[in-house]
C-alpha cells in the first residue's frame, strides 16, 4: 500500500476498511494480489446489483467497444442512446404508465440530485427544499443542503442554508407521523417555514442508517405535497433499480413522483451513469441550460440496455423479495442469538442490516468479516448498523456461506462461541 500511502488523498476511506490490493472480480466474489477470494455483500455501494461482470452485459460492452463506436458524446445523438432511451420506456416507463422525460446530467448520482433541485426551483421559483433527518443526498453542496449527516455537511465549509430537515418516518418514535408535523408548520404562517419548492425523500435511507419509510407514510407524503402544490423528488440512487424488489422503490407506495433521481446500478456494470427523470410538463429547461461534459458516457448506455432485460418479466423482482426474506429471517436470527448486540434487524428486499447498541462493535465485526472473506460496511450516524448489500442476483449458496461468516464474525468480535449454526443459516433460506 507504499504507493496510495505517498500519492493518494488522506480522503480515501474504503481502502482503509479494507486494506488490501484487489485484482479481479467476477459476479459476487472478488479476489486480491495475495490470491484471497472474498464474498461480496457491499456490491460497490449498490452499483453492482447483478454482480461483478456479468456476462451478459460484458459480451454486449466488449461487441460495442470493439466496433469502433461512440464512446463519448456529451448530448449528441448516438445509437446507443437512442436504444436505450427507447428500451427504458418500453420495459419500464410504458409497463407502470410513467410519463416521465429523461435527462442526463452527468455521471454520478449527487448530479442527479443537483439537476432535480435546480429544476424543482427552476419550476416553482421558489428556493427552500425540504429534506429529512438522516438523509443522504451526495457530496455537491445543493445535495449537502438536504443531507442530514454533520460530519458530511461540515465538510462543505459554506453555510448550507437553501435546505431544511424534517424528521423522517420513526424518527420521533412509534405512533408519531412525521407528515402531521412537516403539514403543521406548512400551514401555520408563523412556524418560519418558507412554502418550498419540492420535498426530497429516500424510501430507505441507505446510508442514513437503513431506515425504511412506511408505505402509508409515503402515501401521506405524496398527498401532502400535492395539497401544498410541492414537487415531490424520490431519490432512488441507492435502492431503486430492483434493490427493494421492484424497479424503481416507491412502486410499493403506489405513488408517483414529480422528479425521480436514478444512478448506481443503472448501468449495470459499475459505469458512472445517472438520471434524472421529471414529469414531461417539468421539463422546461432551455437548451444547455444545465450541462455537462460526461452527460453521454455510451459504453452506460449499451451496459443499462442489456441490464433492461431483467426487467422484462416480475422474476427478478420475486427473486428479491424471497432473498431478502432469508435474510431478514437470519439476521434476526443473528440477533437473538447474540444478546449482547443489543441488536434488530431493518431493511427492505435486498439492502438489510444489524441495529446495534455500540457502533464500536460493529465496526469490529466489519474488520473482523474481512479478515475471514466477507465484505460488508456500516451504516448509520455513528456507525451502528451492519448493512449488507448482495448482488440481487446472487446464487443462493453464496448468499448461505456469506451469511454464515457474518454469523463467525459477529461470535469472533464478542469472543463467544458460534451460536447459529450453518444448518440454521440454510434452514432459514429453505
Amino acid at each position: 500500500m507504499k504507493f496510495t500511502d505517498r500519492l493518494e488523498s488522506e480522503v480515501r476511506s474504503y481502502c482503509r476498511t479494507w486494506p488490501t490490493t484487489f485484482t479481479r472480480a467476477k459476479g459476487s466474489r472478488m479476489y486480491d494480489d495475495k490470491g484471497r477470494e472474498y464474498l461480496d455483500f457491499f456490491s460497490g455501494a449498490g452499483s453492482l446489483n447483478y454482480g461483478h461482470g456479468h456476462p451478459l452485459l460484458k459480451a454486449a460492452l466488449l461487441e460495442y467497444l470493439q466496433s469502433d463506436a461512440i464512446v463519448h458524446g456529451l448530448d449528441m445523438s448516438t445509437v446507443a442512446k437512442e436504444r436505450f432511451l427507447e428500451r427504458f420506456e418500453e420495459v419500464i416507463l410504458r409497463p407502470r404508465g410513467l410519463d416521465y422525460k429523461v435527462q442526463f446530467p452527468g455521471p454520478a448520482g449527487t448530479t442527479a440530485v443537483e439537476a432535480a433541485l435546480k429544476l424543482a426551483r427552476k419550476v416553482t421559483g421558489r428556493e427552500r427544499v425540504v429534506g429529512f433527518t438522516n438523509a443522504f443526498h451526495g457530496m455537491t453542496l445543493g445535495a449537502l443542503a438536504i443531507t442530514g449527516s454533520s460530519p458530511k455537511r461540515g465538510g462543505a465549509g459554506i453555510l448550507l442554508s437553501s435546505g431544511v430537515n424534517m424528521p423522517f418516518d420513526g424518527y420521533l418514535g412509534e405512533g408519531v407521523d412525521t407528515t402531521d408535523y412537516l403539514e403543521a408548520l406548512l400551514d401555520d404562517e408563523g412556524s418560519g417555514l418558507d412554502l418550498p419548492a419540492a420535498i426530497i425523500v429516500e424510501t430507505v435511507q441507505g446510508e442514513g442508517g437503513i431506515n425504511v419509510a412506511s408505505r402509508e407514510w409515503l402515501r401521506r407524503l405524496s398527498a401532502l405535497a400535492r395539497r401544498h402544490e410541492i414537487l415531490l423528488i424520490v431519490d432512488d440512487i441507492q435502492v431503486g433499480c430492483g434493490r427493494t424488489g421492484p424497479f424503481f422503490s416507491f412502486e410499493a407506495a403506489g405513488i408517483v413522483p414529480d422528479i425521480v433521481c436514478l444512478s448506481k446500478a443503472l448501468s449495470g456494470y459499475g459505469i458512472p451513469f445517472a438520471v434524472t427523470l421529471m414529469r414531461s410538463e417539468l421539463d422546461v429547461w432551455e437548451p444547455g441550460e444545465h450541462n455537462g461534459t460526461f452527460r453521454g458516457f455510451n459504453p452506460a448506455f449499451v451496459t443499462a440496455t442489456e441490464a433492461l432485460t431483467f426487467w422484462e418479466d416480475d422474476k427478478l423482482t420475486k427473486e428479491v423479495k424471497k432473498k431478502g426474506a432469508w435474510v431478514s429471517a437470519v439476521l434476526e436470527s443473528l440477533a437473538t442469538a447474540y444478546p449482547e448486540l443489543g441488536a434488530t434487524e431493518r431493511g427492505w428486499g435486498l439492502i438489510r442490516g444489524l441495529a446495534c447498541e455500540d457502533s464500536s462493535v460493529v465496526a469490529k465485526i466489519v474488520r473482523t468479516a474481512f479478515e475471514l472473506g466477507l465484505i460488508i460496511e456500516t451504516s448509520g450516524s455513528d456507525g451502528e448498523v451492519l448493512k449488507l448489500l448482495p448482488a440481487l442476483v446472487i446464487d443462493d449458496d453464496d448468499l448461505a456461506q456469506g451469511l454464515g461468516l457474518l454469523d463467525e464474525a459477529i461470535a469472533s468480535s464478542l469472543e463467544v462461541p458460534r451460536r447459529l449454526a450453518t444448518e440454521a443459516v440454510a434452514g432459514a433460506m429453505s
